[in-house]
């Protein structure tokens, strides 16, 4: 049995609702429940959470799905605070137990002291944005991939805790020209290929 722990980080605040994550979240679970042998939990961040109880379930997890909105180039203040406040419970609770160093050695090993070894991660994000200005030249972020740029922080971040990368997905122009239907077949496509990747039998 597979576990698989998805982490709805929406949140109702000014002209955002949330209701556009929540999609891409339902989305998910539709995609996996075709899955067999596969457990889910879901956390919607805006709901209230219990960081003691979250740090339970990302022990338990196999796989880790984010889903966030990105605000100011960021994620939301309510799910950057849940990150904050289960990482930090997390401490030598299968989280992470230090920053990997050693006082003998100070300037090595930064970052290898993550406990969640094995385990994997894949994140989507929302964006105003076109997906032009991080591709033409000349555009605002200077051809800098989502990836590479405004989530370089939040991978390093799941790195220190020993989390691997799966592939991301990313909706972009989801305000002025969102086509859902399009964007959810092209996500669900991604999810189910993701999945019968890492799920397929390993040969030994």
């Amino acid at each position: 049995m597979k576990k698989v722990l998805v982490i709805n980080g929406a949140q109702n605040f000014g002209h955002s609702g949330g209701k556009y994550n929540q999609t891409i979240a339902e989305n998910t679970l539709e995609v996996l429940k075709n899955f067999e042998n596969v457990e889910v939990k879901v956390t919607t961040v805006d709901e209230g959470f219990d960081k003691n109880a979250e740090v339970e379930k990302f022990v338990w997890a196999d796989f880790i799905i984010y889903h966030t909105p990105i605000w100011w180039f960021q994620l939301p203040n309510g799910f950057k605070k849940y990150i904050d406040e289960v990482f930090t419970a997390g401490h030598a609770k299968g989280i992470y137990m230090s920053d990997g160093r050693s006082s003998e050695n100070p300037k090595i090993n930064y970052g290898t002291g993550g406990m969640l070894g094995g385990r994997k991660y894949m994140v989507t994000t929302s964006w105003n944005a076109p997906e032009t200005a991080f591709t033409l030249p000349g555009e605002f972020f200077n051809e800098t991939s989502v990836d590479e740029g405004a989530l370089f922080g939040f991978h390093r971040m799941n790195a220190f805790v020993s989390l691997e990368k799966m592939e991301s997905f990313h909706f972009h122009d989801v305000e002025k020209n969102a086509n859902i239907e399009r964007d959810m077949k092209l996500y669900r496509e991604h999810v189910k290929t993701v999945f019968e990747n890492e799920l397929k039998p390993q040969l030994v």
